[in-house]
């Protein structure tokens, strides 16, 4: 029996996502054996900083890209939001799977909604771009950083150091924690990052079993907009050190792009639709031209 060694990085998310894509894999493919293989990274090491003060892009991969290269691995399992633009030539994003809802939530346990949220309340956020929008929306709150995987957070939470912390919707659904949730975020509120909600697999380019096999799973909508998302991504030459969310869907057989950068504490937003007969590259040239032409 032909065997697909599958890496991971330990968390309980992350470990969730991956028996989720063995399961999908191994419903396409009964004939192989996936072994999973538990990787740490460097962002799972660094627990008190916050990630746009680490300045190191690849935080959550890096080490799960060596192992692709030293074939150590035959696969490894990311969440889309934490992949670098600029990938080893020799890897590629060979499979993105349909994407969760990618709204960020609010979770307090003393109030219940965001807008409830007295003055000089405190909210834990590590993102830039979650600080950003919710400053726009309120500044007379506190927003600290957190850090640590989503049951460190919330015990942070429980424990008191915060009145409030936002998360993404899909890290605490995969997990269960739905009754944690206080409040959906509109996307109209905080455009959620790139890539949010989307589990991605990479493979060694030359792999074409592999390839082959990560294919039958792919989701190609979720494909098309997470590409578009990441294409302006590269082009504004962001990570985790600017305030940017993008986030493209399909609907009404449209393709939608969601475009929102803080740039010198103003805020440049573009929202339009396309034919979905045009390509990723195609559409995130005339989101990038439009934003070059309003800074």
């Amino acid at each position: 029996m032909r065997k697909i060694r599958v890496g991971s990085r330990g968390s309980k998310l992350a470990l969730w996502q991956t028996d989720y894509v063995i399961n999908e894999l191994k419903k396409k493919n009964q004939d192989i054996k996936f072994e999973k293989i538990i990787i740490k990274t460097k962002g799972d090491k660094i627990l008190d900083t916050a990630l746009s003060k680490v300045g190191d892009k690849g935080l959550f991969t890096k080490e799960l890209e060596l192992s692709l290269l030293n074939n150590e691995i035959d696969i490894a399992v990311h969440s889309m939001k934490d992949v670098p633009t600029n990938i080893d030539d020799n890897l590629i994003i060979s499979c993105v799977l349909k994407r969760e809802k990618t709204e960020d939530v609010f979770i307090s346990n003393k109030y219940k909604s965001f807008n409830d949220l007295k003055p000089k309340s405190i909210v834990g956020t590590s993102s830039l771009r979650r600080k950003a929008f919710l400053q726009n929306k309120r500044n007379d709150i506190i927003y600290t950083d957190i850090r640590g995987n989503l049951d460190t957070r919330l015990r942070k939470l429980d424990e008191g150091q915060y009145d409030a912390i936002i998360l993404a919707y899909a890290g605490i659904h995969r997990l269960g924690l739905d009754n944690r949730i206080r409040e959906f975020i509109s996307i109209e509120d905080i455009t959620p990052a790139v890539g949010q909600g989307a589990i991605g697999i990479q493979t060694r380019k030359n792999d074409i079993f592999v390839n082959d096999i990560v294919k039958l799973i792919n989701d190609e909508i979720t494909f098309k907009c997470v590409s578009i998302e990441r294409f302006l991504l590269n082009k504004i030459e962001g990570g985790c050190q600017i305030p940017f969310g993008c986030y493209s869907y399909l609907s009404d057989n449209k393709i939608f792009v969601k475009f929102d950068l803080f740039n010198d504490n103003k805020k440049v937003s573009i929202f339009e639709s396309f034919s979905r007969e045009l390509s990723y590259v195609e559409i995130g040239n005339i989101i990038y031209n439009k934003f070059k032409a309003m800074i």
